[in-house]
């Protein structure tokens, strides 16, 4: 795509690509996953799982916060050329260094599959690393057909070399292969076909200095976030084991994604949104209260439906040894529900100028996850790792919340009671249909009951109580969206 196309004629066209290679992929993604559930054993997930949880949270070192570095625009980075060589050389020492002493550490204390998979994950986790600095390009220049195409690649390959190996017998090797596909394709098509950039090295100290003073601000806001995301994996694979591990891995795997699908194209626009009318409290609290009134009313229907449903889904398309993940699953599901609202107050707080407030309840419930880890993981297994994670979430929640007040005004139980009471009625009207003759017993029929019923009596409980608010939200959200892929 052309650089010298208007600002507006790439972003269009970035949102269209972006949101056609998200589509896919959660669709490639999910059949893949389905596949390879029923062909692997579940101890398999769970190495690879925990392997993949400290390469992640450990990534946090050769990321440093570059990323957000060198987007910004700042005099040091005006020189787009100069910026990508300065920012290769900081990430190829940076990636070096943390990646050399991983993987001594997996060669020293780690054995079997489990070093086998945290040496490949390592490196391969380095090789995509240093793919950073063309991704960055294009990302500035708001020119992501490039970036959609890699992702679109990346998706279909893997899943291809994935289900064939793990349909030949393959087991862990199936899913690391995913990652060497990963980073085969990204350099491929960022280096090699028609290269975006030309790897260089330059020192030049007062853009290193520009790069590490900026990335100092946000690490901790990454680091925060990540461990938010990972500690409760790492728990359950160092105290649990591999097949717990597996259980949980899968059971968080699913229950998400509804959220991927739904939110976040919502929450992407209203980040902009919120930044569009931050001086005008009046309409900001109006656009903060209905994206969050569409995400609590989609999020609530989701859940509920998914977590009537999970067993006729676990046993028809994962099948029966998968079973004992069904209240693991179920727990999980309250991700569907609150994180999109996570994500929603963070972008207001960014819109305002105020992110610092984010790290503060990240610290909050960071704590919260680890004292909820220790107090019911060992009693309760992955059931009890489930609780310390949603008390987490909600405590979160329920910080940003208060927090928000400072900058709109709206009213929680607006927000919640509705969808609450809606939710109450269609789980306990599906509930008693899949009990009627005919229908209980038999998998498929029961779960297409409980869908029907629960989805008309969610439907015309919300129609019934704010068939107004539903309507108005519905316009003003097409309206917003309309407007943002206008420009």
């Amino acid at each position: 795509m052309s650089r010298t196309k208007s600002l507006a004629q790439r972003t269009v066209a970035s949102i269209s690509w972006n949101f056609v290679a998200n589509l896919v992929q959660t669709g490639v993604s999910f059949v893949r996953s389905v596949l390879l559930a029923r062909l692997l054993p579940v101890e398999t997930f769970g190495v690879y799982a925990w392997a993949s949880s400290v390469v992640t949270l450990s990534a946090v070192i050769p990321d440093f916060g570059f990323v957000d570095a060198f987007v910004h625009r700042a005099p040091e980075t005006e020189d787009e050329e100069q910026a990508a060589a300065v920012h290769f050389t900081l990430q190829l020492v940076f990636t070096l260094t943390w990646a050399a002493v991983l993987i001594g550490g997996a060669l020293i204390w780690a054995s079997g599959q489990t070093r086998l998979a945290l040496v490949l994950l390592a490196a391969t986790a380095a090789g995509v690393q240093l793919t950073r600095t063309p991704r960055l390009i294009l990302a500035r220049r708001v020119v992501h057909r490039r970036l959609a195409l890699v992702n679109l690649v990346d998706a279909l390959v893997s899943a291809i070399v994935a289900v064939g190996l793990a349909w030949r017998g393959v087991t862990l090797w199936s899913l690391l292969a995913t990652n060497l596909i990963t980073l085969v394709v990204s350099v491929v098509l960022l280096y090699v076909w028609r290269p975006v950039w030309r790897p260089r090295l330059l020192w030049r100290p007062p853009v290193m200095r520009y790069f590490l003073q900026f990335g100092s601000k946000s690490v901790l806001a990454t680091a925060l976030s990540r461990a938010l995301d990972r500690v409760d994996d790492l728990w359950v694979g160092a105290y649990l084991g591999e097949v717990s591990m597996g259980f949980y891995s899968k059971a968080y795997s699913f229950a998400t994604y509804p959220r991927k699908i739904l939110a976040a194209p919502v929450y992407k626009v209203a980040g902009g949104t919120y930044a569009e009318l931050k001086g005008d409290r009046k309409r900001l609290s109006q656009a903060f209260f209905r994206v969050n009134a569409f995400l609590l009313r989609s999020g609530f229907f989701l859940a509920g439906l998914l977590s009537l449903v999970a067993p006729e889904f676990i046993r028809l398309l994962l099948s029966a040894k998968w079973l004992p993940m069904l209240g693991i699953f179920r727990l999980m599901l309250v991700y569907t529900l609150f994180d999109p609202i996570k994500l929603t107050v963070a972008n207001l707080f960014v819109a305002v100028g105020k992110p610092e407030q984010v790290v503060w309840a990240g610290a909050v419930q960071l704590a919260v996850l680890v004292a909820g880890l220790f107090a019911f993981g060992p009693f309760l297994g992955t059931v009890g790792v489930a609780l310390a994670v949603d008390l987490m979430l909600v405590v979160g929640i329920a910080i940003l919340l208060w927090q928000a007040r400072s900058y709109v005004d709206f009213a929680v139980w607006r927000l919640l009671a509705v969808p609450g009471l809606a939710l109450a009625v269609g789980m306990l009207l599906a509930s008693g249909a899949s009990t009627l003759s005919g229908v209980a017993g038999i998998d498929w029929r029961t779960g297409l009951a409980k869908i029907l019923v629960f989805s008309v009596a969610y439907g015309l409980c919300l129609f019934a109580l704010e068939h107004r608010q539903v309507m108005e939200a519905l316009s003003a959200l097409s309206k917003l969206m309309s407007r943002e892929t206008g420009r």
